[in-house]
């Protein structure tokens, strides 16, 4: 997958076609993604039982890789790590494989207390949020972090269980375990699966019973469903047609009305102009490694330049869709600077009839705070005590009456 540029859950599909068993399909799952989120940690362990280096895209490396996760991460008993990597180098490297294996089992050999960032993340990071937020990222690197589910009503949120927070209305953080689609609930479409960072910008956007409100970039569909839970009418507008199909599977379990819209946003023109619109641009994703490590080994940052070429043509075209006194919010998931706060600084100075508009009451938990108003950053370490969140920017932006 690293060496074919290809991210994680697009390569999955085709690599667990031959297991049937949904928990042999869960393992692997978990080994590939604890090998992503400690390759640089487990590398430095391999190196130092080998003579040379071996090549990043090795056979030998990538068992290896694999069986030290299970057995260090998963907590594998040895014997079944050691039996289950060798008939992987079958016919190559078994001896290679079999001695470090086994002499780093014996050894006793750990990884530390949080993992190493990719290379150019953590320094990267250091120099933008400061050392502590670095810091954080890589506590956050280790483990898959609690699951957030938005409820189309508030009315409908259960009181937390053990281990639950509600920190917003129709919100709710547990750390159940399993597939969501056998949770309480999930068959009658009362909620669905949401980073709580990934539910503010539509929050912010404050909708209403009523509004004509676009979604831009739309998939997989949890604004459009939380936009659409206030009674506004949502018109959904989404490029990527396979995306798209599972926006409307969203939309149809959960019973939410949205006007469904497979088209390139920059070139979507409503009837009339619109009340607000949402944009969630496409954007680097390095806010979501929490959930997705294999971001941190596919993005490079000095490679942003269309991204963001992107982002300005979205937020110039989108801003000519909405009403004088409209609004629009536009969120990118990612902890880039460019991509977040100098995008919407870029904007307010090409458009002067709009201006940034600070967040309703209300819109925001505890916490999480305006760094401007109309501004809001999500770091890694926000909300550590009771399992952080992505990160995020939004800017909440107001075009003028006149």
């Amino acid at each position: 997958m690293l060496w074919q540029g290809r991210a994680l859950e697009a390569a999955l599909p085709r690599a667990l076609r031959s297991l049937d068993d949904p928990s042999d399909r869960g393992l692997a799952r978990n080994i590939a993604a604890s090998v992503l989120r400690w390759l640089p940690d487990l590398d430095e362990l391999i190196d130092a039982r080998t003579r040379m280096p071996l090549p990043d895209d090795a056979r030998a490396r990538m068992v290896l890789r694999m069986a030290l996760a299970q057995a260090l991460v998963l907590e594998t008993p040895h014997h079944a790590v050691v039996a289950t990597a060798l008939p992987l180098v079958e016919g190559g490297p078994r001896r290679l494989v079999h001695g470090v294996l086994s002499s780093a089992l014996k050894a006793g050999d750990s990884l530390p207390d949080r993992p190493l960032l990719p290379e150019p993340w953590g320094q990267r990071w250091a120099e933008a949020w400061g050392e502590k937020a670095a810091a954080a990222a890589a506590a956050a690197m280790a483990a898959p972090p609690p699951i957030d589910l938005t409820y189309k009503s508030a009315d409908v949120v259960p009181p937390p269980g053990e281990g639950e927070v509600s920190l917003l209305p129709g919100h709710l953080r547990t750390r159940r375990a399993g597939r969501v689609e056998a949770w309480d609930a999930y068959g009658e479409g009362d909620w669905w699966v949401q980073d709580l960072a990934a539910a503010l910008p539509a929050r912010l956007l404050a909708p209403q019973a009523g509004e004509r409100i676009a979604d831009l970039c739309a998939a997989p569909g949890g604004k459009t469903m939380q936009l659409a839970a206030t009674g506004a009418a949502v018109i959904a507008v989404e490029n990527n047609e396979k995306r798209l199909t599972l926006l409307r599977e969203n939309l149809e379990r959960t019973g939410l009305p949205a006007e469904l819209l497979h088209s390139d946003a920059r070139k979507f023109r409503p009837e009339a102009p619109l009340d607000a619109v949402l944009l969630d641009a496409p954007c680097s994703a390095t806010g979501i490694f929490r959930r997705h490590p294999d971001v941190l080994h596919l993005r490079d940052p000095d490679r942003l330049e269309e991204t963001l070429r992107i982002q300005a043509a979205l937020l110039s075209h989108a801003a000519t869709l909405v009403r004088p006194g409209g609004r629009m919010v536009y969120a990118v998931c990612s902890l880039e600077r460019e991509e977040g706060e100098d995008q919407v600084d870029a904007f307010l100075d090409r458009h002067p009839d709009w201006h940034a508009d600070p967040a309703p009451a209300g819109a925001l938990p505890e916490g999480i705070r305006e760094e401007a108003p109309g501004r809001i950053r999500t770091l890694p370490g926000d909300l550590a005590e009771i399992g952080g969140c992505d990160g995020f920017f939004m800017g909440r932006l107001v075009r003028d009456e006149n």
